[in-house]
């Protein structure tokens, strides 16, 4: 299948360099100027993997407009502007797939309706999610991952197109459910460096188990299955999340609280403005979600916050 992955940093790359071994033909877009694009330009590698030479770079969106399959994989708050990129293009009877973990913020809306308000309506759009880091990939090491869809033969096609060795790929059943949950997980890795900060790695399994939870609820209220918080969307991906030192959003949450540095994107700073958002309007209290909120938008003090989290009554546990 003729396929272009927009987005040439860390997984991009690799979702590019992964299809390729699938035996498809792929091609990997950057926008002009972009640093990474630069570098992969240079030396087909960064600091993650090095491309092969049958997999096409391009700068162009004129490699959008050729492809079957469209995945992008680029900042979450990036998505609606790329798309209004593409108008001009008018480009219909595509599937986009979007492997992306985030919420717009503002509206709280999920990617995959951003997606649909942007493109014709003969476009059909997947989200590609679950747990798994490039480097463990790169490596060889195997995972699972999800692929849904509102479209059932989409849905196929990807899995089916998509499967390895490297990576199984599952039916998703609950699209809400799945974007809500792989996109608040990266909040919950925040939270879990904030305690690996300050020597508090103990209290990560209730970090896990309330954690969880929460996010069952917000889920449900919004109409998905609170069953999916428990997949591999969400709990699924906590190892990868919670404790890998390849975790962006882990480091970040660490280097945090030790008032250090960090540059990377830790995509959960602005998931977590968006759960706000959406614990108002749907009424449902996420305490692990606005703890991290409160500090990183509100200056509060993150040992006292945390320490008021996990000092709450049993009784507000679940």
């Amino acid at each position: 299948m003729r396929i272009t992955v927009v987005g040439p940093g860390r997984w991009g790359s690799f979702i590019a360099w992964y299809l390729d071994r699938a035996g498809h033909e792929v091609s990997l877009y950057g926008r002009p100027g972009s640093a990474s694009m630069k570098q992969l330009r240079q030396a087909r590698r960064n600091e993650c993997l090095v491309l092969p030479l049958s997999l096409q770079l391009s700068e162009s969106l004129e490699t959008v407009a050729e492809a079957e399959i469209v995945v992008i994989a680029m900042p979450s708050q990036a998505l609606r502007g790329f798309l209004e990129s593409l108008s001009e293009w008018n480009l219909k009877d595509k599937i986009f797939v979007l492997c992306m973990k985030g919420l717009e913020i503002g509206s709280g809306k999920r990617l995959s309706v951003v997606a649909s308000e942007m493109l014709h309506a003969s476009n059909r759009v997947a989200v590609w999610i679950g747990p798994g880091h490039v480097q463990e990939f790169y490596a060889g090491i195997p995972n699972c991952m999800v692929i849904d869809s509102e479209d059932q033969t989409v849905k196929k096609l990807l899995v089916e197109a998509f499967s390895s060795d490297l990576i199984r790929f599952y039916y998703g059943s609950d699209l809400i459910g799945n974007e809500i949950g792989a996109a608040s997980k990266n909040v919950i890795g925040i939270a879990a460096g904030m305690l690996d900060g300050f020597g508090l790695a103990t209290l990560k399994g209730p970090l896990m188990s309330r954690g969880t939870r929460e996010i069952a609820r917000l889920i449900k209220a919004m109409g998905g299955s609170e069953l999916s918080a428990y997949g591999l969307c969400h709990l699924g991906d906590y190892e990868a999340t919670v404790f890998s030192p390849f975790s962006h959003n882990r480091q970040f949450g660490e280097s945090f609280v030790k008032k250090e540095a960090f540059e990377k994107l830790a995509e959960g700073y602005y998931t977590v403005q968006a759960l706000m958002e959406l614990a108002d309007a749907y009424q449902v209290e996420l305490p692990i979600c606005r703890c991290v909120y409160e500090i990183l938008y509100h200056q509060a003090d993150p040992r006292q916050e945390l320490n008021a989290l996990f000092t709450r009554s049993l009784k507000n546990e679940f």
